[in-house]
């Protein structure tokens, strides 16, 4: 565990998103309306900054313990955790208080994850942050009498899962981030780049419930395309590896894997396999692309996680209610593709790009990594 102060200034919300908007955009048309979004969010994300400095005089010098579990040691959660912690060490200096953080990772097992989360209870944490559907869903449950607020982060149907009543009002001592997958745009991009695609793999882990609503949502894309789709599943590296292989024997012309943390932490052991089968991999978050898949699409987690901070924020310096607190959602469309995988594929980057531009609101590269500099 890690203990860490807390922070963020206004004028670093107005440079993230001069950055936000100078990346490359996917058609005119959206990336003026992407641009008016992302300048109300920096807005909005400043007046809450605004509005928390001037309530956080009476908080000055205050300490709040915050114990956040992570579900997997992958790129996404990763960046998300990095990026929650700095955004609390920024928004403590700020307001002069302090953000004692006590972090863990469960490593996906549920007898360490409600360990973990004993010990923040023994701890007597002000807040909880649980990171992935599974996390929040024990946190949950662990809360439900001791009423200890709970901020989740990355979870992508907190209403089907009962997290929450609502996204408007959660009703109960728990809010948060859905990185909510839109796989209908997901879908579309397959048959951009290959119009004649015939058959597509579904890969995922029937565990995972981030992957359920996904994978039907897919389902039904194709059956109403008519177009033949193959499901292999897998929860562990040696499955999913099999699964792989046995998509490169059933001559998919692509494959699907929504945000799926099992398959994203064994990306790196697939993608080759995959790639130099002339097999793309469209997947649910930009990590995927991270470790060797053909393309991420989905929310930018960097923001999801200083998003995440805001609201805990909120809550514990301007003693906002978490059960009237909105789960906060993001516009998807980013695409992000592993220009190194593109070239292994066939594929011309450049062309891949222009394809893509009317399906997305950016089209950014990444090269095959471990994880996110």
């Amino acid at each position: 565990m890690k203990n860490k102060n807390v922070m963020k200034k206004m004028s670093c919300l107005f440079m993230a998103a001069a950055m936000t908007m100078s990346l490359a955009a996917c058609g005119s048309a959206k990336t003026q309306e992407t641009a008016g979004e992302a300048a109300t969010e920096v807005a909005e994300s400043a007046e809450t900054v605004e509005n928390t400095a001037e309530t956080g005089k009476d908080a000055s010098g205050k300490v709040f313990k915050v114990g956040i579990c992570n579900y997997v040691d992958d790129a996404s959660l990763n960046q998300i955790v990095e990026n929650m912690e700095s955004r609390l060490e920024e928004a403590g200096q700020e307001l002069g208080v302090t953000f004692e953080v006590s972090y863990d990772n469960c490593n996906a097992d549920a007898a360490v994850m409600n360990q973990i989360i004993a010990n923040f209870e023994a701890d007597q944490v002000d807040l909880m942050v649980g990171v992935a559907t599974p996390v929040a869903m024990a946190m949950q449950a662990a809360t439900e009498e001791t009423k200890t607020p709970v901020v989740f982060a990355a979870v992508s149907d907190p209403v089907g899962v009962a997290l929450v009543d609502s996204l408007e009002a959660p009703g109960a001592n728990i809010t948060g981030t859905s990185d909510y997958l839109d796989t209908a745009a997901i879908m579309n991009l397959i048959f951009a780049a290959n119009p004649d695609a015939s058959k597509i793999g579904l890969l995922y882990d029937l565990g995972q419930d981030s992957s359920t609503g996904a994978i039907e949502s897919a389902k039904k894309y194709l059956d109403e395309k008519g177009v033949e789709y193959v499901e292999h599943t897998g929860t562990t590296n040696d499955e999913i590896i099999l699964a792989a292989q046995a998509f490169v024997a059933d001559g998919v012309d692509a494959i699907f894997t929504p945000t799926d943390n099992s398959v994203m932490t064994a990306e790196l052991s697939i993608y080759e396999t995959l790639a130099e089968a002339k097999i793309p991999h469209y997947t649910g978050a930009d990590s995927f692309a991270l470790n060797g898949a053909f393309l991420g699409y989905g929310v930018d987690y960097a923001n999801l996680g200083r998003q995440t901070a805001d609201i805990i924020v909120d809550i514990l310096v301007n003693g906002a209610d978490p059960a009237t607190t909105a789960v906060k959602t993001f516009d998807n469309g980013i695409a992000t593709v592993n220009t190194e995988t593109c070239e292994t594929i066939g594929y011309d980057f450049e062309t891949i790009k222009e394809t893509f531009k009317p399906y997305c609101t950016q089209v950014n590269e990444i090269v095959t990594a471990e994880s996110f500099n």
